[in-house]
Order: C-alpha cells, then sequence, then structure tokens
C-alpha cells in the first residue's frame, strides 16, 4: 500500500516499481487566479457558477493546491498535494468544489514554504483528525524567510510537528522517493540538479538555531508523478524550486519515461531574479514536447505568456477550480 522507497542516490537505476495507471485527473483547489468564464475543453473542465447570490463562491491567494485522482483496474483514489496558504481559502474551496475529504488516501507537502500547507487547518476542523499518510521532507520543517533587494522581509512559517501529529497524521520523513496508492503514485523526494541556469532562489534564507544562513537550493523541493498508460507521465509540482527543467528530467531519470503527458503547477519564474531564465526553460519544455501544460501559482506573467506562444496546443490556463484529464 505505501512505503518510502530506498533509492535516492543520484545514479541509481529507473524505478521500475511505479505502476502505470488508467487515468489521472488533477483538480486545481487553491491558486493565485480564478476565472469562472473560461471555456473547457474534453479533457479540461472550468468550475461553472450557477448563481452568484445564494453560496459561497471560489477565492484565489498566493498559494497551491490540488487533488490527484488516480484510477487503477476500476479503482479510484485521492491525494492531497499541498494545502494552500490560509484555512479560509483551502476550506472554502474544498466545500464548495464538493471534494469529498473522507475518501483521501495520502496528504503530500512539495516543500515547507506556508503558502503550501498553510490552509490545512481548515482540512482538520471540517473534518476531523486525519488518520492519514503525510508525506514531507525532513528540511520542510526550517523556519525560512525571503529577503528582497529592498531590504523587506517576507517570513515563511514552516508546518508545525506537533500540530500534525496531534491530528493522528502519520508523518513520512522521506528525502528520496517515496511510493504511494499500491505504486501507482511517486512523490520524487530530493530533486536531482543538473541544469547549468536553474540556481535556485539566490534571496531565500533559513534559520539554523539563532542564526539566518542562505538557502538558495531548497532541498526540500518535491513532485508528484503518475504515469499513464499508452501517455506518459503526469508531474505535479508546487513551486519547482529545484528548477522546472531539473524537476521534469528527474521525473523522467526514476520512471525512464520519456514521455511527458503533463505538467501542472508552479515554475517559479516570476520577479527579475527569474526572467532572465524563461527563455531556456520554456525551450526545454518544447524539446521535451510536454503535451499539456498548465504553469500554476508562482510561474510569473511574463512566463505564462511566453509559454503561451511557444506551445498553443499544449497550454491551459489554469484556474481554480479547473480539472485536467488525463
Amino acid at each position: 500500500m505505501l512505503g518510502p522507497n530506498t533509492l535516492g542516490n543520484a545514479k541509481t537505476e529507473p524505478l521500475q516499481e511505479l505502476k502505470p495507471v488508467d487515468r489521472v485527473e488533477i483538480t486545481i483547489v487553491v491558486d493565485n487566479f480564478i476565472d469562472v468564464l473560461m471555456a473547457g475543453t474534453q479533457d479540461v473542465q472550468r468550475y461553472l457558477a450557477h448563481d452568484f447570490s445564494d453560496r459561497d463562491q471560489l477565492v484565489a491567494e498566493h498559494g497551491f493546491s490540488t487533488l490527484v485522482t488516480v484510477e487503477s483496474a476500476g479503482d479510484r483514489s485521492l491525494i492531497l498535494y499541498d494545502g494552500g496558504l490560509t484555512p479560509t481559502g483551502l476550506g472554502r474551496n474544498l466545500d464548495v468544489l464538493n471534494i469529498p475529504i473522507k475518501d483521501l488516501r495520502a496528504i503530500v507537502i512539495s516543500h515547507g514554504h506556508a503558502d503550501h500547507h498553510g490552509g490545512l487547518e481548515s482540512l482538520f476542523k471540517r473534518y476531523g483528525r486525519c488518520r492519514l499518510p503525510f508525506v514531507i521532507h525532513p528540511e520542510a520543517w526550517r523556519e525560512r524567510k525571503v529577503v528582497f533587494p529592498t531590504g523587506t522581509e517576507l517570513r515563511l512559517p514552516p508546518p508545525s510537528r506537533r500540530d500534525l501529529e496531534d491530528e493522528g497524521l502519520q508523518l513520512i520523513e522521506e528525502r528520496h522517493q517515496t511510493l504511494l496508492l499500491d505504486d501507482t503514485v511517486l512523490i520524487s523526494g530530493q530533486v536531482e540538479r543538473t541544469t547549468e541556469f536553474e540556481k535556485g532562489f539566490p534571496i531565500h534564507y533559513a534559520r539554523t538555531n539563532a542564526t539566518w544562513e542562505a538557502d538558495p537550493m531548497i532541498w526540500d523541493d518535491q513532485n508528484l508523478i503518475v504515469n499513464v498508460k499508452g501517455k506518459g507521465l503526469v508531474i505535479v509540482s508546487g513551486c519547482s524550486h529545484a528548477g522546472a527543467v531539473n524537476v521534469l528530467r528527474n521525473a523522467q531519470r526514476l520512471t525512464g519515461e520519456e514521455r511527458i503527458a503533463g505538467f501542472v503547477g508552479g515554475f517559479h519564474l516570476t520577479g527579475g531574479v527569474f526572467e532572465s531564465i524563461i527563455d531556456p526553460t520554456v525551450k526545454a519544455f518544447v524539446d521535451a514536447k510536454v503535451n499539456r501544460i498548465l504553469p500554476a501559482h508562482c510561474t510569473g506573467w511574463k512566463a505564462v505568456h511566453t509559454l503561451a506562444r511557444a506551445m498553443p496546443e499544449a497550454f491551459v490556463q489554469p484556474a481554480v477550480g479547473t480539472v485536467v484529464s488525463f
């Protein structure tokens, strides 16, 4: 059912244990953008608000959360990947989307920044103790901050180990890969860094005891990978602090599957620090022939527009409530 994989060395053989699935659906529960008037397609379903006057509506915030639904041999299994920024945002969107939280089989946190775990409190308030596997990298517990060139600081508090344990969660702290749902879902663990241009977040710091030290690599960045029969890999990535190209290539290395059916999540190409690597990132995704791309959360408007121009057939504008099927 569940277990950490011991293949952690960057030189390991492909992870052949990852079993292909019949279908996977990615529901965007929390994201920076919402537009209830966007049209869908055969494999992209948009949330339709029937009446603005008689119910709560979806909200957007600077955070990320997805529901991953895997279908294999007639069974459907659900994983929550990330928890958004605020309990208000995550809780409301879970309710509006009628997501069956009691059917969850696991929770995964992409990394320790608050905009990916801060909303989980609402999950526990609504549904009580969740005796579920909770996959997290050991470095996600560190207190972090971003120091902008202006001197302004943005604190990024980590999740609370005590609070999570009090909720009954089974903490799985793993630097390497973890297989979930009968070996049909792979959590990447620490991503191998191989590109020359993806060098981390240079203005990012972490606290060690009473001292703040540079923490540009954000080693706890990890993503979720599913292999869809006949289509290839679907990758969900919270922020891609490891670099989106590194995330993509690491998934190919771990699985031995070159085809990329879809990439959903943040590219972290927003702001002056990262705009210089937009072009090589986009080129790598074009070269990889990614079939479907939803650049969400921290991707940034310049990168989103560049991806849309370079990959018009693959590009889908992500939005809260969107469900994309593979």
